[in-house]
This record gives C-alpha cells, structure tokens and sequence, in this order.
C-alpha cells in the first residue's frame, strides 16, 4: 500500500512538473486599427492619430509624486507630535527627530522627482 502511495505521488509530480515546464501555446494579437478603415466612428478609431501615453504616464506619476508627498508632510506633523509628547525621554526624543529627518528628505525627493519627470516629459514631447 505504501508503494502505492509513493507511485502516485510521484506520478502527480512528474505531471506537474511537466505541466509547467512544456513551452505555452503562442498569443496572436488583434489589431483593433484594422477595423477603423471606413467611416468607424469610435473611441479607439478616433486615439488611433493621438499620443496620449505621455499624457496617461505624467499623469500617474504626478499622482504618485502627489501622495508621496502628502505623505511625507504627514509624517512631519507626526513626528511633531512624537517631539512634543516625547516628555523628555532620550529615546522618543531620537525618535521623533529621526522620523523628522526621513520625512523632509523623503519630501524633497518628492518635489525634485516631480520637477526632474516635468522637465523631461516636456523636453521629449
């Protein structure tokens, strides 16, 4: 019975290895353009002449940089807090003045990710 066991276990895993290690079918794309010949009036037809990847990519990034930085003016306040509800403990105090120091580094490394992004993106386009 245990020869059994050992058989189909090692069935099931040769079956799975073999399984993930055989080459996947190929993926064929459809070109949505082909349809647009004619008078197709859609949305697709009609960003087919439109570049609005670097719209789409500097608005995502700009987003991002925008929260990070929300973020990190949050931390500064927290870290306020920290400081002030330190009651003099060296610890807390190390602290919250670590947490200060991370969170203005981390702002500034939002505005001139934010800047250097800008000036590239309107450079390129």
């Amino acid at each position: 019975m245990k020869k059994w066991k050992q058989l189909v276990v090692a069935f099931g895993l040769v079956a799975g290895v073999s399984s993930v290690a055989l080459p996947a079918g190929t993926a064929n794309a459809i070109n949505v353009f082909d349809a647009c010949s004619g008078a197709a009036e859609s949305q697709v037809c009609a960003a087919k002449s439109t570049d609005d990847a670097s719209k789409m990519s500097t608005t995502v990034v700009n987003t991002m940089l925008f929260i990070l930085g929300i973020l990190a003016v949050i931390m500064i306040i927290v870290s306020g807090i920290k400081y002030v509800t330190a009651n003099g403990d060296a610890s807390k105090i190390k602290s919250a003045k670590d947490t200060l120091t991370y969170s203005i580094v981390g702002l500034v490394v939002a505005i001139l990710a934010y800047s250097i992004v800008n000036f590239v993106v309107t450079r390129i386009v």
